[in-house]
């Protein structure tokens, strides 16, 4: 039995959105091409808010990849049941996918940035990625600056 599954480094930065918020955002993202499927994103799970995720019983086995774990994700009272998965111990010739985490592209919207855009056919979501991508720009990475130029102040500086 030949292997349908090639695993590619992501070349550009990958984002996912659920209900208009920022879930994961990550440039070490891999693409899983598997013959006849869709391709599939997995995201570093330190790149993933897994704080609005929660295991569910549901497992699934891939001959090619090994059993997968889902999680049921939950922001503002919106709900997606099994909408993302793991494979925690996969099968050696894929185990960079080990405990990486995917979504279901029909629950949650992923998406590769494009630093002047994020395109797809759904207007609507372009607006939302715009927004979501503009201010995720403007936030400070952790290392003291932000990936853009800081916006003009809108207030006062307070009084002393």
């Amino acid at each position: 039995m030949t292997n349908p599954i090639r695993l590619e480094r992501a070349g550009r930065r990958w984002r996912a959105l659920f209900a208009g918020h920022l879930i994961a955002d990550s440039d070490d993202a891999l693409i899983l091409h598997e013959e006849g499927l869709n391709p599939v994103v997995y995201f570093p799970r330190g790149a993933v808010s897994m704080e609005y995720m929660s295991r569910t019983d549901k497992t699934t086995r891939c001959p090619y990849k090994g059993q997968a774990t889902y999680y049921t994700l939950l922001m503002d009272g919106n709900l997606a049941e099994n909408a993302v998965w793991s494979y925690e111990d996969p099968i050696d010739d894929v185990a960079d996918i080990s405990s990486r985490i995917a979504f279901d592209p029909k629950m949650v919207d992923v998406y590769e940035v494009d630093e002047k855009v994020a395109r797809t056919i759904d207007h609507h979501r372009d607006e939302d990625r715009a927004r979501v991508d503009e201010v995720v720009k403007h936030t400070d990475t952790g290392a003291g600056y932000s990936q853009g130029e800081r916006w003009r102040q809108n207030v006062a500086d307070p009084e002393s």
